[in-house]
């Protein structure tokens, strides 16, 4: 969706286009839910059409909706998936545990941080639930990093125009760098020390 369609649906619907937005895209759908945030936040400072404060609780809404329904799909549809074909790719009833074990342990940061990185903001809430961390934690940091993020995207756009707009599509391919090499980070630590994290799971962390 091109910005021209995002301001027209920012000019006819205001606050409900940002939340609906960026509920979207936090479900997991592909959309364009950070743009349309930024434009809504430039918007405001140069139409003052629409107000700064609500345009962050629109902007925190939608992340905490789309997370939660997100969450919701990946606790009742990913992990009975999982369970049914993981074998095929490697995710035995162990590794599953595995990856439990790693959510209540880590959870609250991939669940904060990942709202910050263009893939995890998507995913983040789907992998939480897939692999069953408890709601009441992921509601809290999904919640404090949607707020978080909210309103810094939406200041930093509603006071600085289109020069936040230019920046965070200069340095969107940069975290989505930082995002897939920690990724991979993380992926290689694990299968280095999978046995002793494995071991763990087993005994219950």
């Amino acid at each position: 969706m091109a910005p021209p369609d995002l301001s027209h649906l920012l000019a006819t619907y205001g606050y409900f286009a940002v939340l609906v937005a960026i509920a979207i895209e936090s479900m997991g759908i592909p959309f364009p839910g950070e743009t349309t945030l930024l434009l809504a936040s430039v918007y405001a400072g140069t139409t003052h059409r629409l107000s700064l404060p609500w345009v962050i609780v629109a902007a925190s809404a939608g992340a905490i909706l789309g997370d939660n329904i997100g969450f919701w799909a990946g606790r009742e549809g990913g992990y009975r998936l999982a369970r049914r074909y993981g074998s095929r790719v490697g995710l035995d009833e162990r590794r599953l545990k595995l990856g439990q074990y790693l959510f209540r342990k880590h959870g609250a940061k991939v669940v904060f941080f990942g709202r910050f990185v263009a893939v995890l903001r998507a995913w983040a809430a789907f992998l939480a639930g897939t692999n069953r961390m408890a709601w009441r934690p992921f509601l809290i940091y999904n919640a404090l990093g949607g707020i978080v993020w909210s309103t810094l995207v939406t200041c930093g756009a509603y006071f600085f125009g289109d020069r936040m707009h230019h920046l965070m599509r200069r340095l969107g391919p940069w975290f989505f760098v930082l995002g897939v090499a920690a990724s991979i980070a993380s992926y290689l630590f694990i299968r280095r020390h999978e046995q002793r994290l494995l071991a763990e799971a087993e005994r219950g962390g």
